[in-house]
This record gives C-alpha cells, sequence and structure tokens, in this order.
C-alpha cells in the first residue's frame, strides 16, 4: 500500500518545537475537549503538521498523519482484507486505528485525495461519530478522546481539487500563514540554532521573495524552506550557496526566474 502513515506516541515527553501566532492552541484544546473535527487551511510549509504534532504532544495522544494523494482510496484510511500464512485476515487502516485508540488522525492535504474517499469521513464529523467497518459488518464508536483534523493549501483549489459544501461544512476552521516577521526569526532561531541577526537577514530574504509570488513564482518561499536554509548554514555551509540550495531551487525549474532570484538573494545578503 502506497502511503505514508507516521506514528506519534503517547509518552513522548518534549513538545515539538512551535510558536503560537494567535489563539490557535486554544482552538484546537477546545476542539478536542467538545468532540470537534478541524480543518486546517494554509500555504505549503507554513507550519500546519507542525502545529497538529505540537497539540498532539500536548494533548498526550497518538497522531496518525496520512499524506493524501490522487491514488488514495477509502481502504487505505479503514482497512483492507489481506492474505497471510493462514488465511485471509483483516488489517485495519489508520483512520480506524486513530478511532480504536483514541489518537488523532490527520489527513495531510486532504484535498488530493479522491473525492470519493472523503464521504467515509462523514460518519465521524456529526453527531453520531461513528465509523462503519462495512467489510467486517463492525460499527466503531469513537472514543471521547478520538479528533480528527484535515488540512488543506486554498492556493490549490479548483473545480477538480476541492472539498464539496458537504465535507466543509462539517468541520470548524482555523487558517494558517506565514508567521510574523519577529515570530518568523524566533522559529528560525529555535528550529536551527542560527543568532538573531542571521535570523532576521533570512526572514528579511524571504519577505522579498514572497513579494515575487504572485509575479513569477507558483508557490511562495516556506517557512520550511527558511529553516532548511538556516539548518544549512548553522552546519557550515556559506549563506549564498545554502540560500540557493533551500530557497532557490525548490522554488523554480526556470532558469531565467533562477536567475532572477539569485539577484534577490545578493542583494538581500549584501553579497
Amino acid at each position: 500500500m502506497d502511503m505514508k502513515t507516521t506514528e506519534q506516541p503517547s509518552e513522548m515527553t518534549d513538545l515539538p518545537f512551535y510558536r503560537e501566532s494567535g489563539n490557535e492552541v486554544e482552538l484546537f484544546e477546545q476542539a478536542f475537549k467538545n468532540q470537534l473535527p478541524m480543518l486546517i487551511k494554509g500555504p505549503t510549509g507554513c507550519g500546519k503538521t507542525r502545529f497538529v504534532q505540537h497539540m498532539a504532544a500536548r494533548l498526550g495522544r497518538p497522531l496518525y498523519t496520512v499524506a493524501c494523494h490522487d491514488d488514495l482510496t477509502a481502504a487505505d484510511l479503514v482497512g483492507r482484507h489481506l492474505i497471510g500464512d493462514n488465511g485471509t485476515y483483516w488489517s485495519d487502516g489508520p483512520l480506524t486505528r486513530a478511532v480504536r485508540e483514541g489518537a488523532i488522525c490527520y489527513l495531510d492535504e486532504i484535498v488530493e485525495a479522491r473525492k470519493d474517499t472523503t464521504v467515509v469521513l462523514h460518519p465521524l464529523t456529526d453527531d453520531r461519530r461513528i465509523l462503519p467497518l462495512e467489510r467486517t459488518g463492525e460499527t466503531l464508536q469513537a472514543p471521547d478522546n478520538f479528533m480528527l483534523v484535515i488540512s488543506y493549501n486554498p492556493g490549490y483549489q479548483n473545480l477538480l481539487k476541492g472539498l464539496k459544501p458537504s465535507t466543509r461544512q462539517r468541520f470548524i476552521g482555523l487558517s494558517f500563514d506565514f508567521p510574523e516577521p519577529e515570530r518568523e526569526v524566533e522559529v528560525l532561531m529555535g528550529e536551527s540554532g542560527i543568532d538573531r541577526e542571521l535570523a532576521t537577514r533570512l526572514v528579511g530574504l524571504a519577505t522579498s521573495l514572497r513579494a515575487l509570488k504572485d509575479h513569477d513564482l507558483e508557490e511562495a518561499a516556506s517557512t520550511r524552506l527558511l529553516v532548511y536554509a538556516a539548518t544549512l548554514i548553522n552546519s557550515g555551509m556559506d549563506i549564498t550557496q545554502a540560500c540557493h540550495a533551500a530557497m532557490i531551487e525548490p522554488l523554480t525549474d526556470d532558469e531565467e526566474t533562477i536567475n532572477a532570484l539569485v539577484e534577490v538573494v545578493n542583494a538581500t545578503l549584501g553579497k
């Protein structure tokens, strides 16, 4: 089964690094407390997944993360019968395991999944909070500490890839964006160990690159890419080379655009 699934143990004691930027922590805690499913919207690399990891550890719950893709089926989420040495047996999918264990199930980039896949989520996102397993005849009742979280990048929304209104309106919503400059500086310092002066310069570079998004780039320079650049620099790599590898090459394949971004890097960093 071609699916990326990760688990985070509940005994985790150190919270994944995260800097709160609004009321998102309180909102997540209230959603968990009141058994409400959550939808998180935001651009690529702005911290959605890290936030969910942080909150799962903060709440002491296991976390099942599924990276959605266009071949993802309902069976990938719920489970399927497999053939083993002793015959056929049932294997739970990550959604089913999360329901059984009272865990948090996070479906990342849900719009990448086939539309018929999301229908399986509907009984879990209303007052029933059940997961019917048609192939085994079971109907699982989600415990109070089960939570369903989905996310997507609104920039990818179109007629072919988008959540149906009947699905969207089953979730409470939370919008993410790139952090304010000072907070993004703190994120770089916390994630990579660089000093404030360098972190401030890199955030200034990201601000300049993001200004080009609507003109030459499909995606903005993300906080994730900033962290990559800072990590390379902190390990001894030249700052210009690190920014080229982490903040230019991943953004475009067009040679002319690459050259323009190099000029922005040189002008911003004073090279």
